[in-house]
């Protein structure tokens, strides 16, 4: 897939609204439901980066009390969604080695602390 990261970003806001757009929905929020249910967690009790997560559709669920969930590519790459404080953020990366855990213990931290004080935020 070829996409800028404003694409990416649009893309994860449709996930966020569950397939709705303008006032129409695009695709069955159901979608979105079966995504954040995430798969079974002992299958992916390997990856000491994503401690209870686990991975449904493309998607890494983090089963955290955000809801949040993430699509990420290998060298860093993140649609990161955060249902509870309606974020969404997109990484574009570019790691010398293909592996998200040398980044997570920086990179989801951080993600959680915007969320965080998005949350704080009055409107």
């Amino acid at each position: 897939m070829s996409a800028g990261l404003r694409d990416l970003g649009r893309l994860g806001q449709l996930v966020l609204n569950k397939g709705q757009l303008g006032g129409k929905q695009l695709f069955p929020a159901s979608v979105i439901d079966t995504i954040r249910t995430g798969g079974t967690r002992e299958k992916f009790a390997g990856f000491p980066t994503l401690p209870g997560a686990s991975y449904r559709s493309q998607w890494w669920v983090f089963h955290n009390s955000h809801g949040a969930f993430a699509a990420r590519g290998v060298h860093g790459q993140t649609i990161y969604i955060d249902p509870k404080a309606e974020m969404v953020l997109v990484r574009f990366s570019s790691h010398p080695q293909a592996k998200n855990g040398y980044i997570d213990p920086t990179s989801l931290p951080a993600y959680q602390a915007v969320a965080e004080y998005l949350l704080t935020r009055e409107n």
